[in-house]
């Protein structure tokens, strides 16, 4: 795998969120909507792992509704002083 791109998709992520803190989507919607992909979007592999490096560091976490596995930011994070409300 690419490093290159893994570590692009990862940053393309980390900026939504920061954006869209409520976000939530599943691995096909973060692949589409999330990241920005210069020219052809990339397989969905790359940002499987990019979502997984994330999990693993606490960034965002995964939870189910039926059948579908979504990814978000932790809701016990808070958030940063930029995002909250004035």
């Amino acid at each position: 795998m690419d490093e290159q791109l893994v570590e692009f998709a990862e940053n393309a992520i980390r900026v939504y969120l920061a954006e869209r803190p409520e976000s939530a989507d599943t691995l096909e919607g973060v692949h589409r909507w999330w990241i920005r992909w210069p020219g052809l979007a990339e397989s969905p592999v790359v940002t499987q792992i990019a979502l997984e490096r994330l999990a693993a560091t606490g960034e965002i976490e995964s939870f189910s509704i039926g059948n579908q596995l979504l990814w978000r930011r932790p809701r016990s994070q808070p958030q940063a002083v930029s995002e909250q409300a004035v």
